[in-house]
Parts: C-alpha cells; structure tokens; sequence
C-alpha cells in the first residue's frame, strides 16, 4: 500500500460482489462497490479521510497493489476485455499486465461535476490504479453525456475486464 496506516484493503476474487468501501469520497465509493460487483470479487477498502484528491490517488493505488499479485498469479490470464453501459453510456476497457503503466483515454471529465467534485478524480483514481496494479489501461466512451452514467459504465467495465485478467487459464476461473 502507498502509506502503511493510511488505509487498509482485502480483496477477495472468490467472493460474491461484496463491498465494503470507505474513501471519504461516496461517489468513489459507489463507482467501487460496482467495480466489485462487476468483478465479482468481495472488497473492502478504507482511506483514512483527507483531501478529496489524495483519498482518490490512496484509493487507486490500495487496489492496485492489491491486485498486482493475482493478475501475475501461476496461470491468470493477465489481461481482460469488456463493454459495459449505464443508461445511455457505453464505455470499453481493456487491460494489460504490462511493465509500463499506462492509461490511455478519450474520456474527458474535468469540466463535469457529481457530488460536488471534479469527476477528473475518476482519471485520477484509473491512473494511480493503473500504476499500483503495473498495467495498461485503455478507456474509451463510445456513448453518453450523464457524467454519472459515463462513471459508472467504465467502472463496472473495468470490474468485468479485471475479472477475465485475473481469471487462471485452462477453464480453471480460480473462484
């Protein structure tokens, strides 16, 4: 984890879509807890509460390294695919264990405001994410204009791509 004592994870990839999340931030809060549930993985993470920015950067990192370990794990698969909508958003992620981290988007958020923040904390969230995991990251909204619907489409596609990159190969799903 970035700072020991600042915050605490577990993730689980044999659970049911359980969540437990507490950022200080509730709109990251649910963006994970459906990131989770698309994952199918159980997850508990809780930031120790300061500014909205660093909970955000200590959020993406905590669940980063905490999956860094089963996305290399003996046989995962290491990389993941999905499309995901919300209402009328369509977003795609797709993901690579990769030595060079790396987001690469076409989303642009940091105009846009959901729960009083600037929603280009989700970028932040997905690059530090990106960073503690060690991957390549590739978002692209293909529809939508609700910046809640847009958040939510690409968390719970990258939920289901983290799921099939950290599936073991050979028809074992390691659930």
């Amino acid at each position: 984890m970035a700072a020991p004592g600042r915050s605490g994870i577990r993730v689980d990839l044999r659970g049911s879509g359980a969540a437990s999340v507490e950022t200080g931030l509730p709109v990251i809060d649910r963006l994970l807890e459906r990131l989770a549930e698309y994952a199918r993985f159980d997850l508990a993470l809780e930031v120790e509460p300061g500014a909205a920015e660093a909970e955000v950067a200590e959020a993406g990192t905590a669940l980063g390294r905490a999956l860094a370990e089963l996305l290399r794990a003996d046989g995962a698969r290491g990389y993941g695919f999905a499309s995901m909508t919300s209402a009328e958003a369509l977003a795609s992620v797709v993901l690579e264990v990769s030595e060079d981290s790396l987001v690469v988007s076409n989303v642009d958020l940091t105009q846009a405001r959901i729960g009083g923040l600037g929603t280009d904390v989700a970028r932040r969230f997905l690059e530090r994410f990106a960073e503690g995991a060690g991957v390549t990251l590739h978002v692209r909204l293909l529809n939508g204009t609700d910046t809640q619907h847009v958040l939510e489409a690409i968390f719970k596609a990258l939920g289901v791509a983290l799921a099939q990159a950290c599936e073991i190969e050979g028809g074992e799903s390691g659930r």
